[in-house]
């Protein structure tokens, strides 16, 4: 089942510097971005969470 959790938790969304504002990185196709748009809650199928311990446990 896809998350349904805001993107400002989603390690895919980041600050453009270019831009100045915050974009996701992912390339979600035209039905993806419309139901992004048009919804409040978007179930993203590329949802990633930020684990700040992902690179210490691949070090164990």
């Amino acid at each position: 089942m896809p998350n349904q959790t805001s993107c400002e938790q989603c390690s895919n969304y980041v600050y453009d510097e270019d831009y100045e504002y915050y974009v996701c990185e992912m390339d979600l196709d035209e039905d993806e971005m419309y139901r992004f748009l048009s919804s409040s809650v978007f179930a993203c199928p590329y949802f990633r969470g930020e684990d700040e311990y992902q690179i210490v446990k691949k070090q164990m």
